[in-house]
């Protein structure tokens, strides 16, 4: 079943100079996909995932997530379907330092006003699968990067979602933290079926996708699929950056 379904979408900002960041894109995710979006900067991938995020609107074109439109809906309606069909993973984390590991991650829970006894049953499930137990009673000052990555991740998939979309959620750490979190992001794939969208620079973290699709100025350039071998798949996901161009920056995570 497709959990999402991008067709004829098309985004144009206004102004002196009109600038068409996307051009008739289609592309569907089924039911426990993992899949990865690259591009040069300037592709148009960060306004791929705003839009499917809701966060942005587009000009012409629909997308479906769970056979429904979100750009259909009012104001609140639109926040009530995020929070119970999104999960959100971030390059800078974005959780709050006001709050300790355990209150951020059962936010999206308090939102909803779930009951005490069942947040709690599922925030112990959570922190297991992230190892992450021994440090709910911090505040996010006090612990690492992949930790805090770790706690973003947790908060992601705690309300269950139908898609997790994660923008860069390597872009911060070190290639260790990095390879933990893809790590964990695979095993939630495979062991949850839980279909995840990520946009990512990084070849090493795309290459752990089922299959990634590569955006350039604005239009769907090509799709490449996972085969048996991963370190195969890294190396096609190399040549096809290479194709593709861009600055230097895209190329300088590489590491294996």
């Amino acid at each position: 079943m497709a959990i999402l379904q991008v067709k004829h979408l098309t985004k144009i900002y206004e102004g002196s100079i009109k600038q068409k960041a996307l051009d008739d894109i289609n592309f569907s995710i089924n039911q426990g996909e993992f899949v990865g979006i690259m591009g040069p900067s300037g592709s148009g991938k960060t306004t791929l995932l705003n839009m499917i995020a809701t966060i942005d609107q587009p000009t012409s074109g629909e997308i479906m997530i769970n056979q429904k439109d979100p750009h259909q809906l009012n104001r609140k309606e639109t926040a009530l379907f995020r929070r119970a069909e999104l999960g959100f993973v971030f390059q800078h984390f974005n959780l709050l330092d006001t709050l300790t590991v355990e209150e951020n991650i059962v936010l999206p829970l308090t939102l909803d006003g779930m009951n005490v006894k069942e947040m709690e049953r599922r925030l112990v499930l959570a922190a297991k699968k992230l190892g992450i137990e021994t440090i709910l009673k911090k505040r996010t000052y006090e612990i690492s990067g992949g930790q805090m990555q770790r706690t973003a991740i947790a908060r992601a998939i705690i309300h269950q979602p139908s898609l997790i979309l994660a923008d860069e959620p390597t872009g911060n750490l070190d290639s260790k933290a990095s390879r933990d979190v893809m790590l964990i992001l695979e095993k939630i794939n495979r062991d949850e079926q839980a279909t995840i969208l990520m946009v990512t620079h990084d070849p090493v973290a795309a290459s752990f996708c089922h299959r990634v699709i590569f955006i350039k100025d604005g239009r769907l350039y090509n799709e490449i699929y996972c085969g048996e071998q991963r370190q195969a798949f890294f190396q096609k996901i190399i040549d096809m950056l290479s194709l593709l161009g861009g600055d230097s920056h895209d190329l300088s995570t590489i590491r294996l």
